[in-house]
């Protein structure tokens, strides 16, 4: 049964298309990863949705900050961004169905050797850790109360992780790591402003992947979110965001020998300065 880690897609159906007839994929004897951030910024957010909720067990998926912020907009959370491409999604005929399929999706899976969340694991935390993490934010998540979730989920704070943490508090730092980390310091505190590729951020701060003593380095983490990062294959990590909405490439890699697959995306937004 082979499987296909498959890049952010925000939204973007048509490349997905074409990236899975290069695999002939076979929804029967195949698998497809998704490293989250389905939709928003591209053009087709609702038949990424729809696509990928139709392929019921062949497809397994993490959620990102895009994915998220779909979800608390539509129970009133938040506010807009310049360049969300959602509108459909919330009005269309079958939104509740497809969101709750969304917010019933992992924000860390694993199988084996291999662990996907969408964009880092904290430095302290070892594979098993980021399972009982995310565990803990998804039962929040899929819980009678998750609008309560997402009427506290945004901000900064706390910028690190700590055993005691409780409540509101630990669920953000959980989800910030999971959906929004790229750089923090050698203590684990997060960065969250600089997007730029390694080498271009503030002293002090590194790449999660690259911070001494990292405790998932036994694992192969499968990630994406990081569009200036660009492909990474090697034993520990798995970096999938080749840019497709900015007009890079969809790239999947099959984890079962590391082969890469990837098709041309059209710019479909500007990247952010």
């Amino acid at each position: 049964m082979p499987t296909y880690a498959i890049g952010d897609l925000q939204g973007c159906q048509t490349p997905l298309l074409r990236l899975l007839d290069t695999l002939k994929f076979d929804p029967a004897a195949d698998r497809l990863w998704f490293v989250g951030d389905l939709v928003n910024r591209g053009p087709e957010s609702l038949d990424v949705l729809r696509f990928i909720k139709n392929l019921g067990d062949a497809a397994i998926c993490v959620l990102g900050n895009h994915d998220l912020h779909l979800l608390a907009l539509a129970e009133g959370f938040g506010r807009v961004h310049k360049g969300d491409t959602l509108d459909a999604i919330l009005a269309a005929p079958d939104r509740d169905a497809l969101l709750t399929w969304l917010r019933h999706r992992k924000l860390a899976w694993r199988e084996g050797a291999v662990l996907m969340v969408h964009a880092g694991v904290l430095p302290d935390w070892t594979a098993d850790d980021t399972l009982q993490r995310a565990a803990e934010a998804e039962a929040a998540l899929q819980g009678p109360h998750y609008r309560d979730f997402f009427a506290q989920m945004y901000g900064n704070a706390p910028v690190a992780w700590n055993d005691d943490l409780q409540g509101v508090e630990r669920l953000r730092v959980i989800v910030n790591a999971f959906t929004r980390l790229r750089y923090c310091s050698a203590d684990g505190e997060m960065e969250f402003h600089h997007k730029g590729a390694p080498g271009t951020q503030p002293a002090g701060w590194l790449p999660w992947f690259a911070v001494p003593g990292r405790r998932s380095a036994d694992a192969t983490v499968v990630i994406g979110h990081w569009s200036t990062l660009g492909l990474i294959n090697r034993p520990d990590l798995i970096a999938l965001d080749t840019g497709c909405l900015w007009g890079g490439r969809l790239t999947a890699v099959s984890l079962e020998d590391r082969q890469v697959f990837a098709v041309p995306c059209p710019q479909q937004s500007r990247p952010k300065s």
